[in-house]
């Protein structure tokens, strides 16, 4: 990632060095996923696109985009178009403003003509939704509405049905029920970014009747990174973890000159309140799954104290990992990324020193360091970086930080233990392993796009394309969960294999993957034994494993030769294919889980 795209940028720079930027990116970031990006248009979007791009390569996304004339969203959208057809776009952006917008009520108007003026405008976008979610299949973005850059009514033309600014807030309402009861629908609110902008700027009308842009050019890359920061979340590269210094920036002061009882937070000073704000803001994402970490030169007696202050938003047990010592802070960021079996990247330090971000920025490639400022505008920097942009929240991201203090609970009885399987039988796990459930498939999707490092061939699939497999008959799907004493770890694994009919039935694994926090827990004996099973009741003699080289997943390169494949070949970009002849008895791998793959546990004979 390059520092003039991170936030706060300056929108003029970006916009006057685009084409520079995007070299330096290109030959920076060589590893990317391509994704095709068709952009719909019911305002000029030709900035729009090449801005985009930049954030996008940026986030590791290389995309191919197709773009529509000049507002034709709703004939591209709704009605026949080999062009996009053949495209085959990954992702849908419709770019629309309140210009799109051709009829609003007059003051003449009855309730019952402006419902009717309203549904009509909202049954042109819906039947756009409907038509491309059944043809192409694929996640859609839809702009919301902003405000208009004048009030008819003055104030009254929020309140009355008859003004503009409420007009479009229902419409902007009856979208927001839309997408809260579709999958893979997901608003730009740019509403909300043309206030934060600032709407009289925003819709300068300049840009409009000169250009046909409904967002003034000095304001396209806000909006731009914003499309991006959707399109990353969806793809899976959020943000994971907060790694954050203590002194100074979750509190006032020094903690080991000033002591405990003299460092600012609570509500006693101005000053100590707006570190409590900030505490309040952080301990928030642990509802979205977001974890916190701290990594502090200080000794961790005194960190501790600090936390345990009765007015601290934030305690001891809202982090699932502490480092407070006087190790280099990239030591310790790294060392918490192997502890916790996440990639360096995942987190986002936060730092009030500059030279310690720097370093951080230097030395532990792809972790986010925001450049906070004062503590009164750290909320303002973090969140409108978008580290965290929720698109799907799960089931498993609620409890996130549960599990990962659980799993800290499981290394520390580990440790107590000589003998490795012992300890595996006294955590008393029990595994689900079956096909594909509706309730599952956007966890499912969450996992194919979030897992890097235990992923065979890294192939990522939207919620759509993972529920139109489910249907397939060629294709064999599974799906673990998996629980301990401690608790439950949800769905953990994942593997799509495809039926090939020749003259030996075969089945091609297209995806394998597992999450991190069960490594080393015998899930993917588990996984391995089950496949092998239903593949025999598909009368499947052979099975034939790939492994696609990353620069993350190197941790399984060998995986297929643990289970028992033999390598058929190597090209010379590290690209290995597997194969494993299914003997007539087949012999179980893993003895430590209770697998459940109807009703039933099974035990595993030892």
């Amino acid at each position: 990632m390059i520092e003039e795209l991170q936030y706060p940028f300056d929108p003029k720079y970006i916009i006057s060095k685009k084409k520079s930027i995007k070299k330096k990116l290109l030959s920076q970031n060589p590893n990317t996923i391509e994704k095709k990006i068709a952009i719909l248009g019911g305002e000029t979007t030709q900035n729009i696109k090449l801005i985009l791009e930049l954030f996008l390569l940026n986030y590791g996304i290389s995309p191919i985009f197709y773009e529509s004339e000049y507002n034709q969203w709703f004939e591209d959208g709704m009605f026949p178009n080999e062009e996009l057809v053949s495209f085959e776009p990954d992702i849908i952006y419709i770019c629309t403003c309140i210009r799109n917008i051709t009829e609003f009520p007059t003051i003449s108007d009855d309730m019952e003509a402006v419902n009717g003026k309203r549904n009509q405008v909202y049954s042109k976008f819906e039947g756009v939704w409907e038509n491309l979610r059944n043809t192409y299949q694929c996640p859609i973005i839809q702009n919301n509405f902003e405000y208009p850059f004048y009030r008819l009514m003055g104030n009254k033309d929020a309140s009355d049905c008859h003004g503009r600014v409420n007009f479009v807030t229902m419409l902007n309402c009856m979208f927001y029920q839309y997408a809260q009861n579709h999958d893979n629908f997901y608003i730009c609110d740019v509403n909300y970014l043309s206030a934060s902008y600032g709407l009289e700027k925003w819709s300068d009308p300049y840009y409009w009747h000169m250009y046909k842009y409904a967002v003034a050019v000095p304001a396209i890359p806000y909006l731009s990174f914003n499309v991006a920061n959707i399109m990353k979340s969806i793809y899976g590269k959020n943000k994971k973890a907060f790694n954050l210094d203590l002194d100074n920036t979750l509190w006032g002061g020094i903690v080991g000159d000033d002591g405990a009882d003299n460092i600012e937070i609570g509500q006693e000073t101005p000053l100590a309140q707006t570190y409590s704000e900030f505490q309040e803001y952080l301990k928030l994402h642990k509802q979205l799954g977001v974890l916190l970490t701290i990594n502090s030169k200080n000794e961790e007696d005194n960190a501790l104290s600090g936390l345990a202050r009765p007015d601290s938003v934030l305690h001891k047990e809202d982090f699932v990992n502490i480092k407070a010592n006087w190790n280099p802070k990239s030591h310790n960021l790294l060392e918490t990324a192997q502890e916790m079996m996440l990639l360096p990247e995942s987190f986002v330090f936060v730092d009030d020193n500059p030279a310690e971000r720097a370093i951080i920025a230097g030395q532990v490639e792809g972790a986010a360091v925001p450049e906070i400022e004062e503590v009164e505008h750290y909320i303002q920097c973090i969140d409108k970086s978008g580290f965290f942009e929720v698109t799907v929240l799960s089931e498993d991201d609620l409890k996130r930080t549960e599990m990962y203090q659980k799993n800290a609970q499981r290394t520390q009885l580990q440790a107590s233990f000589a003998d490795y399987e012992d300890y595996l039988q006294s955590l008393e796990m029990k595994g689900e392993i079956r096909e594909f459930a509706s309730v599952y498939m956007s966890r499912i999707a969450q996992l194919t796009n979030k897992s890097n490092q235990f992923n065979l061939t890294t192939r990522r699939y939207t919620q759509a394309e993972i529920e139109e497999i489910a249907k397939n008959r060629d294709y064999l799907t599974l799906y673990g969960k998996l629980s301990d004493k401690f608790g439950d770890n949800g769905v953990v694994s994942v593997v799509i294999g495809k039926l090939a009919e020749n003259h030996h039935k075969e089945l091609h694994i297209k995806l394998w993957l597992m999450s991190c926090r069960v490594l080393k827990r015998d899930m993917e004996l588990a996984m391995m034994d089950e496949l092998i099973e239903r593949a025999k009741a598909a009368s499947v003699q052979k099975v034939y494993g790939y492994y696609y080289p990353t620069a993350k997943n190197v941790m399984v390169k060998d995986f297929y030769a643990l289970l028992g494949f033999t390598k058929l070949s190597e090209d010379e970009k590290g690209n290995i294919t597997w194969l494993f002849e299914i003997p007539d008895t087949y012999e179980k791998k893993q003895h430590v889980i209770k697998v459940n793959t109807n009703n039933e546990y099974k035990e595993m004979e030892i």
